[in-house]
């Protein structure tokens, strides 16, 4: 492992923060991304190849010599990225594409968690107009509309509005031919991360994202606006009951298929006020903003864990975590997320704060340098301002402070994250 080479494929946040962790690791001795963005310049490469070239992404690590490939977004694992890698032999973190339909479809998901009996939300598929009312008439408001497609995080219509809920599936029928309308689960929401492959899983410390744009979780569903871990909503009663009824048998099945899993499978749960968790959604990669504040909670070699799983190998690795507690705040772009703002000049983002077991940084996502060399926004969720400290209080307030030092106009961001935990 002395010496290895890895590539990240992916340009958020969520890319940075993995590069951080891998760039922190013994094993790594060169670390690339493609396409990268401002932070993970500052980790290491950035190649100008898009995470949608399947093949490009694939001749560079070939070029580079990568001994490790990690891919961040969905995309193009749902279109065979790690099929292509492992077909040339390069060990890749991240499913094939067939296990990668868990994200890839909602509907298949759903199947999945029926047969094998793992907790979740009821659900009915709506295939044409006429059925629109009768399907409305089946749930309780709020009715919960998804698309059975990636959408980046919003293809999901939550409303009280029957109309809404109507018009959305409406407009569901017509882009993709059916739409699932589920049942609303109330509760608290948590994520967990599971590192799995054949030979076991280990799961990361649960985290809580928080999706909607305004404050106390109102407006707009977007790609996540903050998290914090460890999530005291998932006690270890909790935490057991993931492994035992969602977990496990979503292990059994996956390490039995023709292809085994191989990546992160990521559990979006609802905790009901009995303690009883049931499934929103499963991701087939690491979340953004919760890999932000999980990542820097593990205390062993991030590289070598990552490098297991790849390999199928990941029970032989003893994981390590820190007991410390993190948040991360997303500064957004002036009109995110119905549009975004970019090209204008961040400042302030260098910050570097705290001592000894308290920290405070940036994770950057949105971001590029320009012409002259500044620092410039370039998506809807521009940065991150990460806090790490001994408890979860003094880590929420050491993230706003380094937010406090950033200076970019029109931005915004929650001022409540975590609230619910304190």
């Amino acid at each position: 492992m002395t010496g290895m080479t890895v590539l990240v494929v992916g340009g958020g946040g969520r890319e940075h923060a993995l590069g951080i962790g891998l760039a922190a690791s013994e094993s790594v001795a060169s670390l690339h991304t493609a396409p990268g963005n401002a932070g993970t310049a500052m980790v290491g490469t950035n190649h100008d190849v898009s995470s949608s070239d399947i093949d490009g992404l694939a001749s560079l690590a070939e070029e580079l010599g990568a001994g490790l490939v990690v891919v961040g977004p969905e995309a193009p694992l749902v279109d065979g990225l790690a099929d292509s890698l492992r077909a040339k032999g390069i060990a890749c973190f991240g499913p094939h594409s067939e296990g990668a339909r868990l994200e890839g479809s909602k509907l298949h998901a759903k199947r999945v968690m029926q047969s094998l009996g793992v907790p979740t939300g009821g659900c009915i598929v709506v295939e044409a107009a006429d059925e629109i009312d009768a399907a409305l008439d089946l749930f309780e408001a709020p009715w919960v509309v998804k698309r059975d497609v990636l959408a980046a995080g919003k293809g999901v219509t939550v409303t009280l509005d029957r109309q809404q809920a109507a018009d959305a599936l409406a407009r569901g029928l017509e882009s993709d031919g059916f739409v699932l309308l589920e049942e609303h689960l109330f509760g608290e929401e948590a994520s967990v991360l599971v590192v799995m492959d054949e030979s076991g899983y280990v799961c990361l410390p649960a985290s809580q994202d928080h999706k909607r744009v305004g404050e106390g979780d109102t407006g707009p569903n977007t790609g996540g606006m903050g998290a914090y871990a460890p999530a005291p909503v998932a006690t270890p009663t909790v935490l057991q009951r993931v492994v035992d009824e969602i977990v496990e048998p979503m292990h059994h099945h996956l390490r039995n298929q023709v292809t085994p899993y191989r990546g992160c499978l990521y559990l979006g749960l609802m905790i009901d006020s009995e303690g009883a968790p049931r499934v929103i959604e499963f991701n087939v990669r690491f979340g953004d903003p919760e890999t932000q504040v999980t990542v820097p909670l593990i205390s062993s070699d991030f590289a070598e864990l990552l490098l297991a799983c790849a390999e199928g190998r990941v029970s032989e690795i003893e994981v390590d975590f820190h007991t410390h507690s993190a948040a991360t705040v997303v500064l957004a772009s002036e009109g995110y997320p119905a549009s975004s703002a970019t090209g204008r000049v961040i400042s302030g983002s260098e910050v570097d704060l705290g001592e000894g077991e308290i920290s405070g940084f940036v994770h950057y996502a949105g971001t590029m340098f320009d012409g002259s060399g500044n620092l410039v926004s370039s998506g809807g969720r521009v940065l991150a301002a990460t806090g790490i400290a001994p408890d979860l209080r003094s880590a929420v307030g050491v993230a706003y402070e380094v937010m406090g030092c950033i200076e970019l106009e029109g931005s915004h961001f929650r001022s409540d994250i975590a609230y619910r935990a304190l």
